[in-house]
């Protein structure tokens, strides 16, 4: 499954907390394959995350077929680990609709 990671541009920040590492990381290892599309740091500049997902917080995952998955990043690394991403996205088998949710 290849899936687009939205995050922020900061890649050099490597602090364990930081939401968009979080899940970058846990999509590394899980082995699944992204492509990174690095947005603005400042939440006023993220008009286009916003148009996309109704909202201006990273990390936002867009599967292939255009659905979105947000929650905060503890949840959202939870999920790759436990090899639960597909059922996040919208339409999957068994899954639900995914929520954006509040602020990481």
């Amino acid at each position: 499954m290849a899936v687009k990671l939205h995050r922020c541009s900061n890649m050099w920040v490597k602090i364990g907390g930081h939401p968009c590492l979080k899940v970058q990381k846990a999509l590394d290892d899980a082995g699944i394959s992204y492509q990174v599309v690095k947005g603005p740091v400042l939440r006023r500049n993220r008009d286009e995350l916003e148009q996309l997902s109704g909202q201006r917080l990273y990390p936002v995952i867009e599967f292939e077929d255009g659905s979105l998955y947000r929650e905060p990043s503890k949840d959202m690394a939870a999920t790759i680990a436990s090899g639960a991403l597909d059922s996040k996205r919208a339409g999957a088998p068994g899954g639900q609709e995914p929520e954006m949710g509040p602020t990481t």
